[in-house]
């Protein structure tokens, strides 16, 4: 297991999935996807693990995909670029479809891929400081891994807007929304996650598997390998065009992109 990712399960079942590369505030790259994809592989048929908790690792959340590692699947061949914006589809499925109950606890930057965690998990909080923001097509790249979370969690006409302009907004607007349940202070956050918990324990794993299983597949939620392949298609095909080249470079050179036309 990568050290991007840090895993526990405690005893009475609580796995806890920490993303953990604070000094980039999270910021994916595929070796964070793959660990990630490997703890949820192992942890989802363990019949010890009860559900699973997603935090970030210092002041961040998770701030999206690495502007670094980016600008290198830009110039990946098609075979690998392809893979690389696979490990998002297939991480996003795999926490979409967990069979455990999932809660996403946000606090500080929740950028892009970050935002399409929280779309895929089950129970997500907030805290005030917390900013969020579909912010791929600033950068010339598309978040189609993520596009049908983001609809199911925030309903096509709050999706349209913020992953069409790349508005950024706070926790309080990400709850009218629907991305995140309830804003918590800072210092009730771990109680509130106490709270979920039990009420989690009251459930029947079994019956909790089924319940969420019958909700994402009478909802047409359920991923197939076609679905997903055409996701990632559409993807890595972006973020190799001219527009994610120069989108990706125009951030790291702290410039506005040539597509830009200001007022």
């Amino acid at each position: 297991m990568s050290d991007f990712v840090l895993l526990d399960v405690d005893v009475r079942g609580v796995a806890t999935a920490t993303l953990n590369r604070p000094q980039v505030g999270n910021a994916y790259n595929e070796e964070m996807l793959d660990a990630l994809i490997a703890g949820m592989e192992k942890l989802a048929p363990d019949p010890a693990v009860r559900c699973l908790v997603l935090r970030g690792a210092g002041k961040h959340f998770q701030a999206g995909a690495d502007i670094n590692w980016l600008a290198e699947v830009a110039g990946y061949d098609a075979a690998r670029g392809y893979r690389a914006a696979m490990a998002t589809t297939r991480a996003c499925k795999l926490l979409n479809e967990f069979p455990k109950p999932t809660i996403a606890l946000v606090k500080g930057a929740c950028f892009g891929g970050g935002c399409g965690i929280v779309c895929c998990t089950d129970v997500a909080f907030a805290t005030p400081d917390a900013v969020f923001g579909l912010t791929e097509v600033r950068v010339g790249v598309a978040p189609t891994p993520i596009s049908t979370h983001m609809v199911d969690a925030m309903g096509l006409r709050q999706t349209r807007r913020y992953a069409l302009t790349g508005e950024r907004f706070d926790a309080a607007e990400a709850c009218r929304i629907g991305l995140v349940h309830e804003v918590v202070a800072p210092e009730r956050l771990e109680e509130k996650l106490a709270e979920v918990l039990d009420a989690v324990f009251l459930g029947a794993p079994e019956a909790t598997a089924a319940t969420k299983r019958s909700f994402l597949g009478a909802n047409g939620l359920i991923l197939d390998e076609r679905q997903m392949s055409m996701l990632a298609h559409e993807s890595w095909t972006q973020r190799a065009s001219p527009e994610g080249r120069e989108g990706t470079a125009a951030f790291r050179e702290k410039r506005k992109p040539a597509w830009y036309r200001g007022a």
